[in-house]
């Protein structure tokens, strides 16, 4: 986040890619909070309003940004990240350029506790244990200390047994010849 001063007037806006302590931000220019209508096709937008003064509701997350396409009376096209092209009013809003922090996702995890904290704010489960690693009452593989148990179970068993080949035609790998 950057704290722009408007004249006095102190916001919190999200920070653009390059941009740094005592940089001025206008209207037109990279960081600055303008209409679709006055942006040039092809442009990098990101902090997009859906409908005029609902506040950026678009491309928020560090390192993204959309390309505004084409511009018609009344209405803008916008490429998504997720390549999905949208129809806009061209009096929204939309900051110039892409998000700042590209690289975040690519740190790797250092220890296994910040993972566990990361994965359990998305709500996965984590860590995953393995069938064979569980007792025999957690898992139908579990429980031996050789994981030697068969995968291939009938189409007739109940719910609970039915883990790893339902009723495979066959199982292994193929032979050549």
């Amino acid at each position: 986040m950057a704290v722009v001063d408007y004249s006095g007037r102190k916001v919190y806006q999200i920070a653009s890619e390059g941009m740094k302590v005592g940089d001025v931000v206008e209207s037109g220019t990279a960081g600055g909070v303008t209409e679709l209508k006055d942006v040039p096709e092809g442009s990098k937008i990101y902090d997009i309003e859906l409908h005029p003064g609902d506040g950026g509701k678009l491309c928020r997350s560090s390192g993204s940004f959309a390309t505004l396409i084409t511009k018609e009376k009344g209405k803008c096209v916008v490429l998504l990240p997720s390549k999905v092209k949208k129809v806009l009013p061209s009096n929204c809003r939309a900051t110039i350029g892409s998000v700042a922090g590209s690289g975040r996702t690519e740190k790797p995890f250092m220890k296994a506790g910040r993972k566990f904290r990361v994965m359990k704010s998305l709500g996965r489960l984590y860590p995953r244990v393995s069938g064979v690693a569980m007792n025999a009452l957690d898992h139908p593989f579990g429980g031996s200390a050789k994981p030697g148990k068969h995968k291939t179970v009938s189409r007739h068993m109940p719910p609970g047994k039915k883990v790893g080949s339902i009723s495979p035609r066959r199982m292994g790998k193929k032979k050549r010849g």
